[in-house]
This record gives structure tokens, sequence and C-alpha cells, in this order.
């Protein structure tokens, strides 16, 4: 089977190095690219992160192009508090020596799309600044993007805000540029991806993965929560990769998704109708299948955990 290319967008993060492993570590996945963007930590240390990940796991042809520091009109948030200093919690990758490529992402997002028309899936797991500012520059990719897949939102409650999600509530009008371009969004959001947590049974069996576990995954987890024999910490953006490699792991539901951007205590919130009176506009997880999920996973991750050594 033809793996699905993507271009990873991201705020590297601890679950988004566990994405980013998922998606290398998979042969349904070709990585035609790495952008990231400030969120989870400060743009210097999510490009730093991306650079230390991509040495690490071997994807060392795999660009890396940085872009938005901040928000779109906002004070710039973080959640350094979750991730660490360093945005990758207890994990202390080697410092790369292969630089970030030159340019800024809006331009490789826009390029790349634009060299693939129909052929390359847009995965954001950060902030949506980057991708708004793609839509903005060439509103085009909305039709050359084979799909459009975000880690982001809740129909249901936040966890930046009681309202908003991180990703949506770190850059509100950006995510409304994106719900509003007029391509169907897969929000894989908080209600679906806070079921895949990483119980102690799963961090066992990380443990034994040679040195992708311990260097990375183990502590990485550790760090993000205590993992229990009944719960534990969820790795939310491996559940975008996840949707990619297999799409009936989520319910998808059709809804209507507007993001509130004036609201004193719901900026952020993606307002969602699943009876909408006009058309949908997103495609929006409800379940996951979490047995399945984690199969597939801990798979993945044996089969890099063995190339790696």
């Amino acid at each position: 089977m033809t793996p699905t290319k993507i271009v990873l967008d991201c705020d590297p993060g601890i679950d988004d190095a566990l994405a980013i492993a998922l998606a290398h570590g998979s042969p349904e996945v070709e990585i035609a690219g790495i952008t990231t963007v400030g969120g989870n930590v400060a743009l210097e240390r999510t490009t730093g992160n991306a650079l230390r990940l991509r040495e690490f796991l071997g994807m060392t042809g795999v660009p890396v192009t940085a872009g938005s520091a901040g928000a779109l009109l906002r004070p710039r948030v973080d959640a350094a508090e979750v991730h660490g200093e360093s945005g990758l919690g207890a994990a202390r990758l080697p410092d790369p020596v292969l630089p970030v490529a030159g340019g800024h992402a809006v331009d490789f997002l826009v390029d790349t799309l634009a060299a693939e028309p129909g052929e390359i899936t847009l995965v954001a797991i950060g902030p949506l600044t980057n991708v708004a500012l793609a839509v903005r520059k060439e509103p085009r990719i909305v039709h050359w993007a084979k799909d459009v897949v975000i880690l982001g939102g809740a129909y249901t409650r936040g966890n930046l805000t009681p309202a908003a999600e991180f990703n949506i509530g770190a850059d509100p009008e950006a995510a409304s540029i994106v719900f509003d371009a007029g391509w169907t969004v897969t929000m894989i959001g908080l209600d679906s991806a806070r079921h895949a947590q990483a119980r102690a049974a799963i961090v066992d069996e990380m443990r034994a993965m040679g040195r992708l576990g311990r260097d990375l995954l183990v502590p990485s987890v550790e760090f993000y929560g205590l993992a229990t024999a009944a719960d534990g910490p969820a790795i939310y953006d491996a559940c975008a990769i996840a949707h990619v490699i297999d799409p009936t792991l989520h319910t998808l539901v059709p809804a209507r998704v507007d993001v509130e951007t004036a609201g004193r205590f719901t900026a952020g919130m993606t307002v969602t109708d699943f009876a909408p009176k006009g058309a949908a506009n997103a495609l929006v997880a409800t379940e996951l299948d979490v047995p399945r999920f984690w199969d597939l996973v801990l798979a993945v991750y044996r089969d890099l955990a063995d190339r790696l050594g």
C-alpha cells in the first residue's frame, strides 16, 4: 500500500514528540516535512526539539522549517508547566548537528502542497497560526491538500480554559480562519483523545523498547503524568497520526464548528453543532477505539525501536 504523505505542523512538546515517532515509525506514513510553531514552549525550543527528534529518530532527510512564534492577535501562551522548560519533559536528546531549513513554514506549506496537489495530508498538532497564514497567503491550498487533520478543540470542555482546548485557545483567530477556509477539517479533539491514556502496563511495554523507550518514550510519558494501573497521561497528538494510519480508529461525526473569538470567558471555544442548518465544515471525533489504538501505537514503536537498536 502506498503510504500517506503528510506535512506535520507541530510544537514539540511531549505528545508532539510521541506523534513524530509514530509517524516516522509507521510504514503507512511518509513525512514530507515538519514545520514548527510556538505553542507548548517558545518557537526556538519547539524548533530545536524538532531538530533533535529528527536526528534521534533517524529521519535526517526530512526538512524542518520554523514558522510563527506567536498568535496572530493575542499574547503568546505556553504550556511549559506541563511539558517542562525544554518542552520534552525528562527526555534529554543530543543537540542536533543538521540545521533548520531556510525560509518560513508558511512558504514551505504553500510550496509543498502546490507541488503535489491532492497528494499530501496536512496534519496540524499545535496552534494553527502557520496554517491560517498559509490559507491567507494562498487560498488554493484548501483544494491542494488531500486532507487536513488537526489535534485540537473539544465539543465539551477545554483544558487551557473551561471552554478552550490549548491548541485552539492559543490562537483562536487562526483557528477560525482554518475552520472557515472551505475544506473539511478532521477534528481530533479532547473528547476522544483524552482516552489515549498511557497506563502503567503501557509504560512497562515502552520500557522494554531499547534506546527509543529509555531515552524518549518513558521519560516523556512519566514526566507528563503519573501512570497507574487504572489511569495515565493521554498522548493526545499521537491520536491525529493514528487517524492517518487507520481512519477507522475514531468515530467521526459531521458537524459545523465555529471558533469563538469574542467571548470574555469563551475565547477559543470550538462551538460544535452536530445538526447544522447549513453545510458541515468538519468531521469531529467522538470516540476512540482504545484497545486498537494502543495495539497500533505499540506495534509501530516496537518496530521503530528495533530499527534504532
